[in-house]
């Protein structure tokens, strides 16, 4: 179990009953103030305090000391009939700012966002918004349910795809809950062996097995207070699924080769790209376990669902890559749609990946349809190729085609695509492409490139510096 973190302190016992209910199903662990009578780190870490019907001050008194330092910020939740109300209400109290009135017959949603009150709100201010980059529909819904579930300590299970971004949206909603300021820990339970998972997991005593030279903590120890991200968690063995099931239910564990319980409070959000009801189905995945990990499930759209937010996502990417010294890149109309075109089986990663490997070759450029690796030009290749047959005609200059790729173009001059096309910006794609094979071809000697292209060597020199073309040429 987690440790108690809401002070309850109400003489009607019927009431008493109901807001610790209520709590409880809010995701706290309330606790009544006369069954309070020590309060250990170990045990308790206070977040908010229930005055209700006070018939005893003295132990009324007493109990409310329970918060000890804690109720220098713990939120306060009045009842509205409560006869401390005017006590903690004055504007002169320490408190006023934290203090949020509840109303009986009770209500979930009015108790939930109370203790969200101005504490929350203040907590909020004060921290920038953080949400997973992209402003369409599929990732609208992601956003929205980030903020709905990061408030409580439920557990969450990301589903989806490889490279969809499951450990960005675990880290976005550590960020925006009240853990943020406590260790944000990740493990990928299908990378280390089964044999040494439990040790990572729960740590080690010296002398526990061979190659244990000294005691070592486990993630759930470096994580106490904070998230625990379990990646990959369909990739666990069954020995460990049990041994898990066992901490989230109790909340405790033992480090390898030790005897000592030890208590934790950990926030568990899980991911895995499998479907773990076909493991189930399969005898590889326990279903007790599934259902324990998968409170708040929450699935991640894969990128070819929202491809609407690939600008933003390449601009972000861009500004990550800048920090690390790297120079962005702009993609054309031509070639952004060829990647809107593109199948995306890596999603977001393969994104990354790919922005990355064109910033290292094209700095501070403009990345054309020609300029991308071969599998994400798909049909613009084609189009690219009746285009330069064209400019061959309006030209009168001859462009070396292969003769399947001459036929080709020959055939489909006069064919322009379904959604049509950016004639000024498709023309300056073929151009590119132009001058980059005249340079190839001559190794990178603009006078000599100058002359295959028909133009003089100051008129190529300018095309270079327009498009940002700077490569180590020869004069």
């Amino acid at each position: 179990m987690g440790k108690f973190d809401v002070l309850v302190i109400e003489s009607d016992h019927r009431r008493a009953e109901s807001v610790v209910s209520a709590l409880e199903f809010l995701g706290y662990r309330p606790q009544r103030g006369e069954e309070c009578e020590i309060v250990e780190e170990a045990t308790h870490a206070w977040r908010a305090v229930y005055v209700g019907h006070v018939w005893d001050e003295a132990e009324a008194e007493r109990q409310f000391a329970q918060l000890g330092t804690a109720s220098n910020q713990a939120m306060v939740l009045m009842a509205a009939d409560s006869q401390w109300l005017p006590r903690l209400g004055n504007d002169s109290a320490a408190a006023t700012s934290r203090i949020g009135i509840i109303e009986f017959p009770l209500r979930y949603d009015q108790l939930s966002e109370t203790l969200r009150g101005p504490q929350a709100q203040a907590q909020a201010q004060r921290r920038p918004e953080l949400k997973l980059v992209g402003s369409s529909g599929p990732m609208g819904r992601v956003n929205a349910l980030v903020r709905q579930v990061a408030p409580f300590d439920s557990s969450v299970l990301v589903l989806g795809e490889s490279g969809t971004g499951k450990e960005m949206v675990a880290r976005s909603i550590h960020d925006c809950s009240s853990r943020r300021d406590k260790p944000f820990v990740a493990i990928n339970c299908g990378a280390i062996p089964a044999e040494l998972l439990e040790s990572e997991l729960f740590g080690h005593e010296k002398g526990a097995f061979t190659g244990a030279i000294s005691t070592r903590k486990g993630r759930f120890e470096l994580a106490e207070g904070g998230t625990l991200f379990l990646d990959e968690i369909g990739d666990m063995s069954l020995p460990m699924q049990v041994k898990l099931l066992r901490v989230l239910q109790e909340r405790v564990f033992e480090r390898v080769g030790s005897n000592r319980t030890q208590r934790c409070d950990v926030r568990i959000i899980a991911a895995t790209h499998r479907n773990l009801e076909a493991a189930i189905a399969d005898g590889q995945f326990r279903e007790d376990l599934y259902y324990r990990l998968s409170v708040f499930p929450l699935e991640m759209p894969a990128l070819r669902e929202h491809l609407d937010d690939l600008p933003e996502l390449v601009a972000e990417f861009n500004q990550r890559l800048s920090r690390r010294g790297l120079g962005g890149v702009r993609f054309s109309a031509g070639a952004m749609h060829a990647l809107h075109n593109y199948a995306w089986p890596g999603n977001v990663r393969e994104l990354y990946n790919l922005v990355e490997r064109l910033s290292i070759l094209y700095p501070h450029s403009e990345v054309r349809v020609s300029d991308l690796p071969e599998k994400y030009r798909g049909q613009q290749i084609v189009e690219e190729v009746r285009g330069a047959a064209l400019l061959s005609l309006m030209t009168g200059h001859s462009t070396v085609l292969s003769e399947p790729m001459a036929m080709v173009a020959a055939d489909s001059l006069v064919m322009l695509p379904e959604g049509g096309l950016d004639l000024k910006d498709h023309l300056a794609d073929i151009e590119v492409g132009l001058i980059r094979q005249a340079l190839d071809v001559t190794g990178g000697v603009v006078a000599h490139a100058a002359k295959l292209l028909r133009m003089q060597r100051t008129t190529l020199v300018e095309k270079l510096r327009k498009y940002g073309l700077h490569p180590s040429l020869q004069a």
